[in-house]
């Protein structure tokens, strides 16, 4: 059967793809456009998985070198029991091995910091590392000293462990590219000379190719109807929500999916030309366009690297030319100085943090994947929703049944219009099906072209018809009451009984029952709220006024997207973008916090930097608070893992020496233990702050 509704075209729509600049030329798969992000996903697994080798190697090389270390046997009470002629010769061996091996990342990320003049954490690290090698290197060969090998080891670990907790939390490199790709199928039915089908492969598809798409494919490619009717579901593609009814002329997308009816389509876009080509262009140039903010642990390491090297210049500058002291105890005061100034537990602050909130969301129903966007959701001003699937429910339900008669009960009405409908897979027709739980058998069912549905239910002639059929047979219909529904967005089908209108059946998209509570929740934040969608503003209009939203913006087409995004973030205010269809991944990619909802495409889960498992807008206000209480605990952390360094430093320099108080490299690192301990425990506490 066939709903032929006149507002289910997307006239504007239309005339936009007809008035594109089409090109002839072999469609080149879509797939084979870009392959960037599935190569900087891998790019990052495998540094994560590279950290984790080399922490486990070096750990193991560490453990005897902590056992050989004077100070812990001091500590441990085991001097005599572990120590060895030629032992201080194999902790120079062993962590020869750690840093040069385990250290590589850290070694190479300083020469690649200093050639982009952007000195941060790896610099930070490296210059420790390296003070406290070559000097441990001089003492074992040259002069007298206390080794440090234990620290120089331990940082290396924690640094190492560090770094691969955070890389596996910030691994959101997008795979948006290859599941547009996915899309499209792999083959076509192309209508050869003769009249018969071949099955070919989408590149070997040309501009002017006839096409067959049966019922329930998709669409390989951009085109024209030549033959055929059905339903289109372009969801997907243009946000529009009701399914579109295509016949002869119509324009139709490749990647969208056919309904019931069997099309002929002559193709007009292939290749880079192509809708969906479109879409994945305006998500690449969004992701790549993206600004990279610098994380909070690099700016400190950035601060902790300009003191380091000032404060341990200062102290071999003082006791080398303004006191008595030996080069000897100059050096070791400068080293002491270089190593304490990089805190173990920095390595940890962010990190542990990110992986304790990554965890806490997951359990409340959202995943992070760009920790990045996850901190800036903080500063958001406003919250921009996609209407369909987001805070809609993205189905068509029966929402009334106007009653014109009363001869008939609303439910016997869904009875007769359900079971008429029931061999039916139109999108309209299901909702009517599902509003009723008792069909009964057809009799003399015929199909009115374009207009309806007529049969024998129960022995009453009953006809399920659209406006249109009311119209040409002339029957007279309540206007206001139609209008007022087709203000709603909603789509109205009537129900005639013995050739007598009894009722109309109203049938929409119906907000989600916790969109309301999302709205209120984030007003209360003092964040804007915004709806963007495909949709026809009578539609839009209603709903933005049932939810109480700041603003709309309606029958956006995809590729307008992105620039609602940029215009609402040239207001000044940091955006983020909830969405769940293939149409919304540029404007996921664009926004400043891209917040995909998990039940819908999976193209818009990979543009997402959050996802929404359980497709609730009110987790939109929970990650903002969530993020909130994250960015407090970094700072927290932060300042403890950085903390002490005002006492350590000074002290380790020798600022109190003249009244006997020094800070030995042992105590130091004792330091350094404790701050590792308090940072580990501060980021536990984040779940009492949820």
């Amino acid at each position: 059967m066939e709903h032929r509704h006149d507002h289910h075209k997307q006239s504007s729509h239309d005339q936009h793809m007809k008035n594109e600049h089409h090109t002839d030329h072999k469609h080149q798969h879509v797939a084979q456009e870009d392959h960037t992000g599935h190569n900087h996903h891998d790019h990052h697994a495998h540094m994560a998985q590279d950290f984790l080798k080399r922490f486990w190697i070096s750990t193991g090389l560490s453990i005897p070198i902590i056992l050989l270390s004077p100070m812990i046997q001091g500590f441990l009470g085991l001097r005599e029991t572990l120590s060895f002629p030629g032992d201080l010769f194999v902790s120079f061996v062993l962590s020869s091995l750690v840093f040069f091996y385990g250290g590589w990342p850290f070694l190479s990320g300083l020469v690649s910091e200093l050639k982009k003049k952007q000195p941060g954490m790896m610099t930070l690290i490296a210059i420790a590392i390296i003070t406290a090698y070559v000097y441990s290197t001089l003492v074992v060969f040259a002069v007298e000293g206390k080794i440090f090998f234990w620290e120089l080891v331990t940082l290396v670990d924690i640094m190492l462990i560090g770094h691969y907790i955070e890389m596996k939390s910030v691994m959101s490199a997008s795979k948006a590219l290859e599941e547009l790709a996915k899309l499209m199928p792999s083959e076509a039915h192309l209508v050869l000379e003769d009249g018969s089908l071949k099955d070919v492969a989408l590149e070997e598809l040309s501009t002017g190719d006839r096409v067959v798409i049966k019922p329930g494919e998709k669409i390989p490619a951009d085109g024209v109807v030549l033959k055929g009717n059905s339903s289109v579901n372009e969801s997907l593609m243009t946000g529009e929500s009701k399914p579109v009814t295509k016949s002869e002329e119509d324009e139709v997308i490749g990647g969208s999916l056919n309904g019931e009816g069997s099309l002929t389509i002559e193709i007009n876009r292939t290749g880079k030309d192509s809708f969906l080509s479109q879409v994945i262009d305006l998500v690449k140039q969004a992701q790549d366009s993206k600004s990279r903010t610098q994380d909070l642990a690099n700016r400190a390491a950035f601060w902790l690297t300009l003191i380091a090297l000032g404060a341990g210049f200062i102290t071999f500058f003082i006791w080398t030319f303004f006191t008595t002291q030996d080069f000897v105890f100059a050096l070791e005061r400068t080293v002491t100085v270089m190593v304490i100034a990089c805190p173990h537990a920095l390595g940890l602050a962010v990190p542990l943090v990110v992986a304790v909130s990554t965890n806490l969301a997951a359990q409340n129903g959202f995943l992070i994947r760009n920790r990045t966007a996850f901190e800036e959701a903080r500063n958001l001003g406003a919250v921009i929703f996609d209407k369909t699937g987001t805070l809609t429910k993205g189905v068509f339900e029966v929402t009334e049944v106007v009653n014109y008669s009363g001869d008939f009960e609303d439910n016997r009405i869904l009875q007769l219009a359900a079971s008429l409908e029931q061999n039916s897979e139109h999108p309209i027709a299901q909702g009517i099906i599902k509003a009723s739980d008792n069909l009964l058998e057809i009799e003399a069912f015929n199909s009115i072209t374009g207009k309806g549905i007529e049969g024998k239910i129960d022995g009453l002639p009953v006809k399920v018809v659209s406006p249109g059929y009311l119209k040409d047979q002339g029957i007279e219909q309540p206007n206001q009451q139609y209008q007022n529904l087709s203000e709603q967005g909603k789509t109205v089908v009537f129900v005639l009984i013995d050739d007598e209108l009894h009722a109309a059946i109203a049938l929409g998209d119906t907000i989600r029952d916790d969109s309301k509570g999302a709205i209120n929740q984030l007003h209360e934040m003092g964040i804007q709220c915004i709806m963007l969608t495909g949709d026809n503003k009578q539609t839009a209009a209603y709903v933005a006024e049932q939810l109480g939203l700041d603003d709309y913006f309606a029958e956006v087409l995809p590729n307008q997207k992105a620039d609602k995004i940029k215009e609402v973030q040239s207001r000044g205010l940091k955006v983020a973008m909830t969405g769940d269809g293939v149409n919304d991944a540029p404007a996921l990619a664009q926004a400043d916090v891209g917040i995909a909802i998990g039940a819908g495409s999976d193209v818009a889960v990979e543009t997402g930097d959050i996802i929404l498992t359980q497709s609730n807008p009110k987790d939109v206000a929970a990650l903002i608070g969530l993020a909130k209480a994250t960015y407090k605990k970094m700072v927290q952390n932060l300042w403890w893992a950085t903390g002490y360094n005002a006492l350590a430093i000074p002290l380790a320099a020798g600022a109190l020496y003249s009244f006997g108080i020094i800070l030995n490299p042992a105590v130091g690192a004792g330091l350094m233990s404790v701050s590792t301990v308090i940072v580990a425990i501060n980021a536990r506490l984040l779940k009492l702050t949820k």
